[in-house]
């Protein structure tokens, strides 16, 4: 694996290999890889001749300074997981690498800023979108693979991706869990003994709810799951909805894709999941 941690080193290799007709899959994270990652990994090789996976804890998407802080930076174990991946090129830089001074950067999202994650999390697609352009223009992937878990995200960096006519195919990758059920996070490593027991409210829920989909209207669906997580000791629901697939507002009869997002805190670690419903 070829390791760089400055843009114009990365981009030189990248140009060659686009020169010779290779097409390149691109896999940003922030580190603190699990097998969630990994299998982003996996489906870039399976649709691309090269995969590039970036590390990089961005600090513009953070709103809680000590968020930030205490973000795990395992570099060496992660550098091995992608070795071990048959990862093909690292882009771990510094912030000097990717931000000089102070940058304005804002991007006019509409609603899906605000909505679900946006609410809670003010900012937090600014910096998103404004890392993932930054990312896009040096590594210019033909394809871009990102989790199912941040499906707000995902929506996000698509609405980026039309509104600058950014030439990259974006790919959406299946949630993967704990033989439990919890969805993997590079947060749950915050989690202890019991809290990782009562995260489990959280996937059990949106079981819960694709098993009575379709014997149980959407509104009651809504009020039981979050009667559910919020009786659980321990667990401090943010919101559980049920929402368009497309624009995250409320489902209706007429949504196409149907997906069922939740955020609750754990003791003291937020933690997000979602269940597509229908599509």
């Amino acid at each position: 694996m070829k390791t760089y941690t400055s843009r114009n080193g990365l981009g030189e290799y990248l140009s060659g290999l686009r020169g010779g007709n290779k097409t390149i899959g691109f896999v940003p994270t922030m580190g603190a890889l699990h097998q969630g990652h990994l299998s982003l990994i996996a489906i870039a090789q399976q649709r691309c001749d090269v995969v590039a996976c970036s590390i990089f804890v961005n600090p513009t998407q953070f709103n809680d300074p000590k968020d930030l802080e205490k973000y795990p930076r395992p570099i060496q174990s992660d550098i091995e997981k992608l070795e071990q991946a048959g990862c093909d090129i690292l882009f771990n830089p510094e912030v000097n690498e990717m931000y000089a001074g102070n940058e304005q950067w804002h991007l006019d999202l509409g609603e899906l800023e605000h909505l679900l994650e946006g609410k809670f999390r003010p900012g937090h697609y600014q910096g998103v979108t404004q890392v993932v352009y930054k990312l896009f223009d040096i590594v210019k992937p033909d394809m871009a693979f990102f989790g199912q878990k941040d499906y707000q995200q995902f929506l996000v960096i698509q609405k980026m991706a039309d509104m600058l006519n950014l030439p990259v195919k974006l790919v959406m990758c299946p949630i993967l869990r704990e033989p439990d059920g919890l969805a993997m996070s590079s947060r749950n490593i915050h989690l202890s003994a019991e809290d990782r027991r009562r995260a489990l409210v959280l996937s059990k829920t949106l079981n819960w709810v694709k098993e009575n989909f379709n014997t149980a209207s959407i509104d009651s669906l809504q009020q039981e799951s979050a009667a559910m997580i919020s009786a659980e000791p321990g667990v401090s629901l943010e919101y559980f909805e049920i929402a368009d697939g497309r624009d995250l507002h409320p489902a209706t009869a007429d949504s196409r894709t149907i997906v069922a997002l939740v955020a609750a805190k754990v003791g003291n670690t937020r933690l997000i999941d979602n269940e597509i419903l229908s599509s």
